[in-house]
């Protein structure tokens, strides 16, 4: 081997060019492999969150129809004042409060008091938290077809129990009321035992020392609750009305299956938001109206999630006065 093959085959020193090079590009990397990380879910976002999202608010402003999408013609507005002078919009928009209502305020109710009771130990608690996730695990489809048959007017389970303590038979499908008490029950049932494991989860994070001050100064297991648990529990409480509001305001499944209507019964009486929109784009062909409804429905519940996020932020600072 010469001397110019030793020179060559030297490794460069430290510091030298090299060392230099893959120093720079670590530290690139740690710069930018957060991004990297998370570039995945904003890519899928974007493609499926926000382009829809736009697109829905670009089609609001023209005329389209579902047999010729292609053909748009521009309505600027149109679509929404033609919306806000619809009385079956209105009739919608008053359904879906009523039967959000119906559903969300018995759902945490009930979800709140079982999971205090399930804070408890008991004997097969394990198998008692399983079995009260399992109507959220059941598809919507079957459920509703269930209760559909539970609440038939002629042969009904719930006719016939109501029949044993001489309450006259119920028409559950055409009865304004009663349709929207028998939609608002398959969401109870469906929903109920997944907000009492998220209530279960919250209590288990409130430090016991504070049950064991709160006994030992003698108060009640239900002072307890309402001086500990439910404090602690205001997060959590705030989260589920927040989804619970959202997931009211999208209703579909539940009322689209109960009869198998667009149209939420003869007379409109428990047709939904979510239903009004399918009707105008996939019963009456009206994409533009359909989008419309979309963007309604989506600043409606932005407004609903601030004025909670409002009652909560208004709560927190008087009780910091304090």
């Amino acid at each position: 081997m010469t001397l110019t093959d030793t020179v060559k085959a030297a490794p460069p020193p430290v510091g030298g060019p090299a060392n230099d090079g893959s120093a720079a590009v670590r530290r690139a990397w740690r710069r930018f492999s957060p991004y990297a990380y998370i570039a995945p879910f904003f890519t899928l976002f974007a493609a499926f969150g926000l382009f829809p999202l736009i697109y829905t608010a670009f089609v609001s402003l023209y005329r389209v129809e579902l047999q010729t999408p292609g053909d748009m013609e521009w309505r600027g507005f149109g679509n929404y004042t033609a919306l806000f002078t619809d009385e079956f919009f209105w009739t919608s928009l008053r359904n879906t409060f009523t039967i959000g209502v119906l559903s969300t305020v018995p759902q945490l109710a009930m979800a709140l008091g079982l999971a205090h009771l399930l804070n408890y130990k008991l004997r097969g608690r394990t198998f008692i938290r399983t079995a009260i996730l399992l109507p959220y695990a059941t598809s919507v489809a079957a459920a509703t077809l269930v209760f559909a048959q539970l609440f038939g007017r002629d042969f009904g389970l719930i006719n016939y129990v109501l029949g044993l303590v001489g309450v006259s038979p119920v028409d559950w499908q055409t009865g304004t009321v009663a349709s929207q008490i028998a939609v608002s029950s398959i969401v109870v049932w469906r929903w109920t035992g997944y907000n009492a494991l998220i209530y279960l989860a919250g209590m288990q994070s409130i430090p016991g020392e504070l049950y064991e001050a709160a006994e030992m100064d003698g108060a009640s297991r239900w002072r307890q609750f309402v001086h500990v648990t439910l404090p602690g529990l205001r997060p959590t409480i705030v989260f589920t009305t927040i989804v619970s509001t959202i997931g009211a305001t999208q209703l579909f499944g539940e009322p689209l299956l109960f009869e198998g209507s667009i149209s939420g019964g003869i007379s409109h009486q428990y047709q939904t938001l979510g239903l009004y929109m399918y009707e105008q784009g996939w019963g009456f062909f009206h994409l533009g109206r359909a989008a419309a409804i979309a963007w309604v429905m989506f600043v409606l519940i932005v407004l609903l999630v601030g004025v909670n996020a409002l009652i909560v932020r208004r709560r927190s600072r008087k009780e910091a006065g304090r």
